[in-house]
This record gives structure tokens, sequence and C-alpha cells, in this order.
């Protein structure tokens, strides 16, 4: 036996100290034919000849050796599929319905049978695949989702996957929970959300009160009760040194009105005396300025800007007066409204952008509906359509958005297949690059034009109170601040009644009392110059007692009954009393 030596199949055969020497093997690729890329020794490793002419044992390099192909002729390692072949297709569901078809559209050739799909979705789909690091041969299946209730919807749609006649699905199916629980769902590629658009109405401008949109209710209310306050903070201030705000209680209730709202356009002619309220009328014309300033602005873009305002502000709304509500075919849509308390025999059902305006055209109450609940990217391609005719009210309700579909426990794949998360991987690569907004503006268009109306629609809100309630609470503070000061100086000038043995009450009335009345010595400005140079006169010639009744002002010098008229001081003299006198005399 030690001498035998022969080449057999796996190589030479010879027995050297009893041991069988190893052989050689060549490593082959195949793929359709066979090709060889190395050489495996024992003594050298693996190498690119079996008797390298090197030294240096198991130090061949990959870049040594022959190429290494995959099916679909690719030198990158497949990572999606376990037994990746030639002849096996990914099996993709694409929904086939009546409407809408800016998403997905499906084309059957009738003479080879075969299907072509187009889209956004399928668009964006294709793009990812061209990114894979490998090749994922596709083959379309239509899934037809028919119209109507109780017959195969998205969720069933889905349900192709769990039951393993579809690998994956793509199209416009939105990522939910329920459908999460047997599917693998890739990263979103559309914004998410669900939200409502209503029709839009001009407004009127001939209208009689449009003078009063440009001001919220609240504000006006807050508005006029402010003009009440500092019109009495004012009369307060002035009633014992001002005659202007002096006299029978009408009038000065008139004064009280009169001063405060004549600041409105800065006519008020009466002068104040007290310097608690000239710093009061300081801050309240200021904040007049600002208020008469906005509200002419919100007037004038009233009664110049185009109004559009919708004809519903809330889903709240339509459920509280029972309108009807469109929503897609076949959408989860409807089920939502289900659980916000809409009736089922107020949600109708369709299927085409033409349908979505036709019946909010007609309205509730002619056999259409108030308003369309529906995802964000058909609202979006809805609007981009006929964006001067509607408009997004309410809240937007979150979800996930659209996203590609494949199964969790299907034969192409098993549990944990990579597929999925390169998909994302790819996805996410499509959408930060410029390619995802080529695709979009390409069936979508930009949708500027909706974006600045939009915009007016925003700007031509009437005033709210959040916007004045910060001038408001400074003339507050202001007009309070000089209040407490007047009041604490008062009750100073009163201690003596505040420290007297009388009731309560009779504190009070005599408190009130001495504030109805005039003050001794009133303020220079509020006199005129002769009762000025006569009060000087008595300063510097003191009478006594009996001349200052004599020469009182307040006393009737002579008696109606001896012929002569009285006068008041001041008043002009009547020439034709002084004319009797005389030819009496």
């Amino acid at each position: 036996m030690r001498n035998i030596k022969f080449r057999g199949l796996t190589g030479d055969f010879h027995i050297v100290d009893g041991e069988l020497q190893p052989s050689a093997f060549e490593i082959m690729n195949v793929v359709g034919r066979e090709k060889g890329i190395g050489f495996w020794t024992e003594k050298y490793g693996i190498s690119n000849q079996p008797n390298p002419n090197t030294t240096t044992l198991y130090s061949a390099k990959q870049d040594d050796l022959g190429a290494i192909l995959w099916p679909g002729q690719s030198t990158a390692v497949p990572k999606g599929w376990e037994i990746p072949t030639g002849e096996s297709k990914l099996r993709v569901g694409v929904p086939v319905k009546g409407g809408l078809e800016q998403f997905v559209k499906v084309t059957i050739d009738p003479q080879t049978k075969a299907v072509k799909a187009s889209g956004f979705c399928v668009e964006v789909f294709e793009e990812v695949m061209r990114s894979m690091p490998y090749s994922v041969p596709v083959e379309y299946i239509p899934f037809p989702i028919p119209l109507g209730e109780n017959l195969p919807n998205y969720d069933d749609f889905v349900d192709q996957i769990f039951s393993g006649k579809l690998d994956a699905v793509v199209g416009d199916v939105t990522i939910l929970a329920k459908r999460s629980k047997h599917v693998d769902f890739s990263l979103p590629f559309t914004e998410s959300g669900v939200t409502t658009v209503v029709p839009v109405k001009q407004g009127d401008k001939k209208n009689r009160w449009i003078f009063l949109k440009p001001v919220k209710k609240e504000l006006w209310v807050t508005t006029a009760m402010s003009f009440v306050f500092i019109g009495t903070a004012i009369w307060v201030l002035e009633h014992q040194v001002n005659k202007e705000f002096q006299g029978p209680r009408y009038k000065q209730v008139g004064m009280i009105f009169w001063f405060s709202f004549s600041t409105l356009v800065f006519a008020h002619k009466e002068r104040v005396i007290s310097n608690l309220s000239k710093f009061v009328i300081i801050v309240w014309v200021f904040v007049v300025l600002v208020l008469t300033s906005s509200y002419t602005a919100s007037l004038t873009s009233m009664l110049t800007v185009q109004q559009l305002q919708p004809t519903v502000t809330d889903l709240n709304d339509l459920i509280k007066n029972g309108e009807y509500v469109g929503v897609q075919d076949g959408s989860y849509v409807a089920g939502m409204l289900y659980n916000m308390k809409f009736e089922r025999t107020k949600i109708r059902n369709y299927s085409t952008l033409e349908e979505y305006d036709e019946a909010l055209t007609k309205g509730s109450r002619n056999g259409g509906v108030a308003a369309i609940v529906d995802e964000l990217p058909f609202i979006r391609i809805f609007l981009a359509k006929y964006c001067g005719k509607y408009t997004i009210i309410g809240p937007t309700y979150k979800t996930a958005g659209f996203g590609f579909v494949s199964s969790l426990i299907s034969k192409a794949f098993s549990r944990g297949s990579p597929l999925v998360p390169d998909v994302s991987r790819a996805l996410l690569g499509v959408t930060e690059s410029e390619t995802m907004m080529r695709i979009t503006d390409k069936l979508f268009g930009k949708g500027t034009e909706c974006s600045q109306r939009d915009g007016n629609l925003a700007a031509s809100d009437s005033l709210a109170l959040d916007s004045f309630i910060g001038l408001f609470t400074i003339a507050g503070v202001s007009a309070l601040s000089a209040l407490l000061i007047f009041f604490c100086s008062f009750l100073y000038q009163s201690k003596d009644i505040l420290k007297s043995d009388f009731s309560i009450q009779q504190k009070f009335s005599a408190l009130a009392k001495a504030f109805y009345e005039e003050k001794e010595k009133p303020s220079k400005e509020s006199q005129n110059p002769d009762e000025g140079n006569a009060q000087t006169m008595q300063e510097f010639h003191p009478q006594t007692p009996e001349t200052e009744n004599a020469c009182s002002p307040n006393q009737n010098i002579f008696t109606s009954e001896e012929g002569f008229t009285t006068t008041e001081p001041g008043s002009p003299v009547n020439d034709s009393s002084i004319t009797e006198g005389s030819a009496e005399g």
C-alpha cells in the first residue's frame, strides 16, 4: 500500500508514513455555468494557484481570487433572500380600485395579461428597489378592491400576505397597529394624518355690519368696559378740583362717558388739573392709539383683500348638526368616524376627486356632504386641483403614513428577514435625496398657490383679546394706582372724621359729603381771572367778619323789592336795567 500511487476523482492517492496525503481543491462559482475562482491546499490555504510561488503560507487576498457572482450577475452578497434564484420573484400586490389613481394605477394587457403598475407609490417603490445592494426581481399581482361596504378592503388586502398569497404590498396602505400584528411595514414615505376639508365662502363686503367684524366680541366688550372705567377714574380724580366735573348728577354721568369716549378721536376739550389724571390719560391715549390703528388696518384688509371663510370650523359641529360626511371607499377612516360618534347613515363613500368636488358643491342638504374626511396625501391632491374652493379645518388626527408591507411568516421570507430593514434604509436614501421631490412635483405639483391662499386666510382673522391683554393690563394698573394714591391722600385729609366717635354709617356719609364738596381753594387753572384777583385782594387786605359778610359774592346786597336786580360775579350787566334805573331816578 505504501508504494501505490494513482490519481482519483478527488486528487492523488499516496500514503506517506502511514497517512494519506491531502489533495488540492478548486473553488468553483456556479451561476448557470461553473467558473473557477481559486484553489485550496492544506499547505498554502486559499490561493489563485494550486502551487503558488510564495514562501508565506495562507497569505492570499480576496483581490487575488476570481470575482464571485450572485444571481442577477451581482457581486454584492444577497441579504433578503435565503435561496436566491433567478426564477424566484417577489410577489408584490397592488390595489385595483375605481379612483384616485395618482398613487397606484394598474393596467393589464388584454393579450399578454401582463400587469403594469404606475403611480406615486409604485415609482417610489421601484426607485427603492434600484437602490438596494442586491437584485430583487418583482412581479406585480393585482388585488381588486370593489366599491361599497361589507366588501374586501385594505385590511383584507394586507391579510393576503398573512395567508401566504403575496410576499409584499405596495400602494396607499396606511400603517396601523392592528395591521402590524401580522406583517412588517417599512418606514413611512408620506406625511401622516387624517384631516377634514370643507368648502369656503366669499366674505360679504357689502354687509352693513362689516365694521364690527375686525374685532371679536370679547375685545369689543373689554374695550367698552375699559372706556367706562377710565372715565370714572378721571371723574373721581377731578371732581373736587375741576368745575368741569361738577354740577348736577346727570351732567357728571354724561361727563364720564363723554370724556372717555372722546379720546377715540382725541377731541376732548375739557382740561384736567390733577397730575394723577394727566398720568392716567397719557397711558390711556396710547392704548386707544394702538386699538384704533389695529382696527383700521383690519377693516381695510377685510374691505380690500378677498375673504375666504370655511363653512364649517370643526368636526363636532358636523356631529351636532347631523351633517353628512364623505370618505374614500375602502378606507379605514369610516371606522374612525364611527368611533367619534358619527352615525353610519351620515357617512357617504366616494372614489374619485371629481366625486368629492360634486358632493361638496351640492352640500349636505342637497344630496351631497358638508365635509370630506381623508388622509393628508389624498387631501393634498384634492386641494391642488380645487384649491380655490376648499380649505382644511380642525385638527389633524395623527397616523403613521403610507409604507411598504412585507410578511413576517410567509414562505418567501423567514421571521426577522433583513429585507424590510434593507428596504427602509434604501427608502431613507430616496426620501433624503432630490428623487422624492422630483417624483412628488411630477405627480402632484408644487402647490404654491394654495399655500399663499392659506396664508391670506390666516392674515385676515379678526382681532382677539389675547393680542391686547397686555395693553389693558397696563392701563388698568395705571388707573388703579392713581385712584389708590388719591384715596390715601383723601383719607389722610379726612382723618378727623375717621377719628371721630361717629358710627361707621355716619363716617361713610361724612366722607361722601366731604368728597362731593368743592375745595375752598380751587386751583388757579379752574378759576377765571376776576375771581383770582378778588381772592388775592382778600389775602393782602384782611377784613372783619362783618365786612366779609357784606362783601360776600353769595350774599345779595340789594333785594328785588328795592328795585335792584341781583347779579352774580362775572355775569354780564344788562344795559336795559341800568337805563330804567336812571330814568326813574
